[in-house]
């Protein structure tokens, strides 16, 4: 691709400085999935967008109703409220969108960081806090990308479009509403972290509650009780052999992923006196669906292989373990194979002088599934960050890679909607 001189006007006025600095400002509000915060970042983003000049759609997300209708996503975080966010350069199907979320993951135990969670702090060229790659560098770029736009004087032919959402993180509640409200576009980019790739397809994730029965007995006269922990271990084992099992042939695009089906037990809580024998043990974990897979087969796949495992056991026999799907449930999905949108993003890469990035499929599940399916909106991610940094202690992003994924989105904005100076 020769870049033309709408593409470089937009380059140069990419403000390397302000992006930094709009990173460090998400990183400090501690938008934890379901809190304030969360919220509070989703009216800044409307005011920002407003304030350039954009046709900006701010709403307050009906949660009964979304939840009442047979396609949702799934949740997980107790919400009282939540707000959608579009903003759109003009009138028209926009011809990209570019999307991301504000919701981060708790920080877990504080004592492993070594740096505070939300500060936000520059260490050696990188970014450092709660989010920096999961995923509000993202959402930075695609600021960035539309103030380079207004600050460069080009006029769009066609319009684009940042839809910024919530509760990604918990099942996609925020990108759903902004899908049934009619939001759309020709195709999108969703900056979550991809390390230098083009991710085409994303595995899906669906979120379980297991209830393991025991029986409880004084622990000096343990013998006369069933321990609900000890009871789970084969339980633990059968899963182990599924994730086996599920992951022998994997899609070719999860080349060089040794488990792109990750079968992971969460949290886990049994008993509630230390000198008693416990008589429930309660997990909840997530299980790795395949590419293409219905989730319905997928999960009658997990149950058949509980009840194995309790059939082959004295005491699970007549107390069988009880299985329940709630929180996020993340089908898998995938662009179109051979969209141009997939050529157009890495010769957007190439033109500011990268290397054509490989294709590649994730094991997580993401918004991407439903731009896809429910929107009809061709979906990608390509965005800074390594996804292993990610609800980790040690999360960050390097700052360059921050800028060179902004000049490609921006690169890619324009062709594909098309300027003139």
């Amino acid at each position: 691709m020769t870049l033309t001189p709408a593409q470089n006007a937009v380059l140069n006025a990419i403000d390397e400085s302000a992006l930094v600095a709009e990173l460090v400002n998400l990183i400090r509000v501690p938008s934890v999935t379901g809190t304030d915060a969360e919220s509070e970042l989703q009216h800044r983003s409307a005011a920002q967008l407003t304030e350039l000049g954009l046709d900006v759609d701010l709403w307050k997300i009906n949660l009964e109703e979304l939840a009442a209708d047979p396609r949702f996503p799934g949740s997980e975080a107790e919400r009282l409220e939540g707000y959608g966010v579009v903003g759109v350069t003009g009138p028209g199907v926009p011809a990209l969108v570019l999307q991301g979320h504000v919701d981060v993951v708790p920080i877990g135990d504080e004592t492993k960081w070594t740096e505070d969670p939300f500060s936000g702090e520059i260490i050696g060229g990188a970014l450092h806090g709660r989010g920096a790659c999961d995923m509000k560098a993202g959402v930075a770029t695609n600021l960035a990308v539309i103030r380079a736009i207004y600050a460069s004087g080009v006029t769009l032919e066609r319009p684009l479009a940042l839809h910024t959402v919530v509760s990604e993180e918990d099942g996609g509640l925020g990108a759903f509403a902004t899908l049934l409200r009619g939001h759309t576009g020709d195709a999108a980019v969703i900056p979550e972290p991809t390390s230098g790739r083009i991710i085409t397809a994303n595995a899906g994730a669906l979120t379980f509650e297991l209830t393991v029965a025991g029986r409880a007995a004084h622990g000096s006269a343990r013998l006369e009780g069933v321990s609900a922990f000890d009871a789970f271990l084969p339980i633990n084992a059968a899963i182990f052999e599924l994730e086996a099992r599920r992951n022998e042939n994997p899609d070719p695009l999860f080349a060089g992923n040794p488990l792109p089906y990750p079968i992971a037990i969460g949290t886990l809580q049994a008993g509630d006196w230390s000198s008693s024998v416990p008589d429930r043990l309660t997990a909840h974990g997530r299980y790795g669906v395949r590419l293409d897979e219905d989730p319905d087969v997928a999960r009658a796949e997990f149950a058949e292989a509980i009840a194995a495992a309790c059939a082959k056991d004295a005491w699970l026999r007549d107390n069988p373990v009880q299985i329940k799907w709630d929180g996020g449930q993340f089908n898998s999905g995938r662009i179109p194979q051979g969209h141009e949108l997939i050529a157009q993003m890495s010769d957007a890469v190439v033109a500011i002088g990268g290397f054509a990035p490989d294709q590649a499929a994730a094991p997580y599940g993401s918004d991407l599934r439903l731009y896809n399916s429910i929107g009809g909106i061709p979906t990608l991610h390509y965005g800074p960050g390594d996804v292993r940094m990610a609800h980790a202690p040690r999360e960050q992003v390097d700052i360059a890679e921050v800028i060179r994924v902004t000049r490609a989105l921006a690169v890619l904005a324009v062709q594909r909607c098309g300027a003139h100076l």
